[in-house]
């Protein structure tokens, strides 16, 4: 074979040989996969983790939390999850733990890198002091519902920013400003809501569920009775009937509300009572207006405000 034949061969290997030299350029890094529990959650590791994450959230904010159904497609998001938050305090003991179980992904299970339970360091209320069942759906480690006080939303998002660090270090300084600046916006929405709740403070009210004693703290609510006679039970028409006479009696004409809760039994008591009901958003985009963390508290104060006007 000729050298002049081969001369097109060997310059072709000789410029493939030059490009191999050069250092490959770094493949453009994906983003973090969160996966939450619930909406709140979720709207917060969105602030925290900027656009170096990518955040799902299993439960919707107009579903209990409690009950989620666990959906095979479920199970591929936590597959490849980085990090996943939960609230914790056994509020998704019922749908939660088997997921996980299923997912085979050792680094979120709990006690791995990428778990991250939200309520550690959470001042807890509502503790039993026994696990008797017969007391109704109750939570041996205190009430679960504590993302509903915002001032809570700070430990929340430290939590998360610190699962963040544990599964990207290189994002720890982003992380870092971002829950600088997070912190600073709900200080300034606890100011707010502080004036623009001012006339909640002392205020009676029924509740449907025991859902809202963080709130009720935060704001100053008195929470006089519940809809349900035990948490989980539903009531008879006799202990309704019961309980709006003592609405009457004690000036109660407040009936708080999730969105998810049938409306019927509320709007009954309502009638027998002469309160009216409240339907507050239990979390993020509970209601449309309720699009973030702050938004929720922003909905929730504005409605009762506007409710507990003579």
């Amino acid at each position: 074979m000729s050298p002049a034949f081969l001369r097109p061969f060997l310059r072709a290997a000789a410029a493939m040989a030059a490009l191999l030299s050069f250092p490959l350029p770094a493949l453009a890094a994906g983003k973090l996969q969160i996966v939450t529990t619930t909406t709140d959650l979720a709207a917060i590791a969105r602030e925290i983790g900027g656009e170096r994450v990518e955040v799902l959230a299993l439960a919707a904010g107009f579903q209990d939390p409690h009950f989620v159904d666990a959906k095979p497609s479920y199970l591929l998001k936590l597959q490849k999850a980085d990090l996943f938050v939960a609230v914790g305090l056994e509020l998704e003991i019922g749908w939660a733990p088997q997921l996980l179980e299923n997912a085979r992904n050792a680094k979120i299970l709990a006690g791995g890198t990428g778990f991250v339970d939200a309520s550690e360091g959470i001042r807890r209320l509502n503790v039993p002091t026994s696990a008797d069942r017969s007391a109704g759906d109750i939570h041996p480690h205190g009430n679960p519902h504590y993302w509903l006080d915002p001032a809570n939303g700070h430990r929340i998002a430290a939590n998360i920013a610190r699962g963040l660090e544990r599964v990207d270090a290189a994002g720890a300084a982003d992380y870092r400003k971002a829950l600088a600046a997070f912190d600073a916006r709900l200080d300034a929405a606890l100011a707010r809501w502080a004036t623009e709740g001012a006339a909640l403070k002392g205020l009676p009210v029924v509740a449907y569920h025991d859902s809202w004693p963080y709130f009720a703290e935060r704001f100053g609510l008195r929470i006089t009775g519940f809809a349900e006679p035990k948490p989980g039970i539903p009531p008879s028409g006799r202990y309704i009937a019961e309980l709006a006479e003592a609405m009457k009696r004690d000036g109660v004409a407040i009936i708080l509300m999730s969105t998810f809760y049938d409306q019927k039994t509320a709007n009954l008591l309502a009638k027998l009572s002469g309160a009216k009901v409240v339907t507050l958003a239990n979390s993020v985009e509970g209601l449309p207006e309720a699009k973030d963390y702050v938004g929720l508290f922003d909905v929730n104060v504005a409605r009762l405000a506007a409710a507990a006007k003579p």
